[in-house]
């Protein structure tokens, strides 16, 4: 018995005779891990793309518009794809057609700031529609395609950490004293050289972090509920990382680096630590 990617089964078995190839295809499809991402046409969604399709494993990227990073990655691609959306959560289990799914990683949010000055109610609903109850509403649909040894993971940030809440005043400083002398090389040396620096003094956010902390409750909620079934909850916060949501700040790490560690902390789950809020790097966040 022969068992490959099927990306390179073809080249390989080309020059064999008598080799029914959909019947190897059928074989290799059958061992690939299936992960479903949303949120994949940029950022740490991309990368998880990236590094989880080098890795040989079947990827279903799903996003609301497709990028040309994500067309060049040669994944599967589900387009159109509002979360927010009954009708396109609906379809999207319809396309799937009983697809298993191995790993479910919610990883689509957005970040909007809202500031007690500005206290924007309409964008604080938006991010709790996006941040918390659509993962939410797309793990319940998909729970059928979820067998026993499956894993759900959760994409959140420590902003949704009420005891830890240093990240969001590093970036903003970084900001201010970047607009203040219009340098970013100052303007990095000025700043804050440390989490620990900044170490919970801020607020504001009120929608983003709202809604990451009932993303945590979620996930522990599901982790508990979920457990009779075989299948475990990972709360992953990314790290500080240069995306567009971050405005690419100096201060993060690649999402590259981010994504590595986020790989290793979702091959560590198991039902034993299932519901844990993990940094990418390993460390256990506070609640």
């Amino acid at each position: 018995m022969i068992y490959l990617n099927y990306d390179k089964s073809k080249q390989y078995l080309k020059n064999f005779r008598d080799i029914n190839l959909d019947f190897v295809y059928l074989i290799t499809k059958k061992q690939m891990v299936t992960y479903l991402i949303t949120g994949a046409n940029r950022g740490i969604g991309l990368e998880f793309c990236r590094q989880l399709k080098q890795r040989g494993n079947h990827v279903i990227a799903v996003c609301r518009e497709v990028s040309q990073e994500l067309l060049e990655l040669d994944v599967s691609i589900e387009t159109g794809i509002d979360l927010t959306s009954d009708t396109d959560i609906k379809g999207l289990l319809k396309k799937l057609n009983g697809q298993k799914i191995d790993v479910l990683i919610n990883n689509a949010a957005i970040l909007e700031r809202v500031t007690l000055d500005d206290l924007d109610i309409n964008s604080i609903r938006q991010q709790f529609e996006v941040n918390a109850i659509a993962p939410l509403r797309l793990t319940k649909t998909l729970l059928r395609n979820l067998t026993t040894g499956s894993k759900i993971i959760l994409m959140t940030s420590r902003m949704g950490s009420i005891e830890d809440i240093a990240i969001d005043r590093l970036v903003r400083t970084h900001k201010l004293y970047f607009k203040a002398t219009g340098n970013r090389q100052q303007a990095t040396e000025k700043c804050p050289n440390s989490l620990g620096d900044c170490y919970n003094t801020s607020g504001g956010s009120y929608g983003y972090r709202m809604s990451k902390v009932a993303l945590c409750m979620a996930g522990k909620s599901l982790s508990v509920d979920l457990k009779p079934k075989n299948i475990a909850v990972a709360i992953l916060h990314p790290g500080l990382v240069k995306t567009r949501m971050t405005n690419f700040t100096p201060n993060g790490i690649t999402p590259e680096k981010s994504v590595q560690g986020l790989i290793a902390r979702i091959d560590q789950l198991n039902l034993e630590n299932t519901g844990t809020f993990w940094h990418s790097n390993g460390e256990i966040l506070p609640w």
